[in-house]
């Protein structure tokens, strides 16, 4: 039965599920960050997927960073999937911009998470989901 690495949930927020991803709002208010995780058992590698799940991916990968794109068109999208820490499949997508406090260097382990507050948080998740359902309905 599929779920969330303990670690990914722990510092995330639950967005939505999409055709194959469930996608989640990292837990850091500083940043405008998705993670996408395909819905599969044991998957770590893009090369562990079907190649029609490949290609599904990359599509909700595309769905994702437009509409990260569209809500703020000045900032820098970045795009990526490490897995050395959580080994389960997932793809950060993520806007930056000068100044952010880890620019311009990677925001892996750059400095610890600034958690939303609750309501912060719900309002975060909710806004994203929002965005996402109208895009892919476009």
């Amino acid at each position: 039965m599929f779920q969330i690495d303990p670690r990914l949930a722990g510092d995330s927020l639950e967005v939505t599920s999409l055709t194959l991803c469930q996608v989640l709002l990292l837990n850091d208010r500083r940043y405008d960050w998705l993670v996408l995780v395909p819905r599969h058992e044991g998957v770590t590698e893009v090369l562990d997927l079907s190649p029609r799940d490949q290609a599904q991916l990359w599509r909700e990968v595309t769905l994702v960073a437009q509409v990260l794109r569209n809500a703020h068109p000045d900032r820098k999208l970045n795009i990526g999937a490490l897995g050395n820490v959580v080994r389960q499949l997932h793809l950060h997508v993520l806007l930056r911009q000068e100044g952010d406090p880890a620019w311009p260097d990677p925001v892996w382990g750059h400095s610890p998470r600034e958690p939303y507050t609750a309501e912060a948080g719900r309002a975060a998740t909710e806004r994203w989901r929002a965005l996402l359902e109208q895009e892919a309905q476009a």
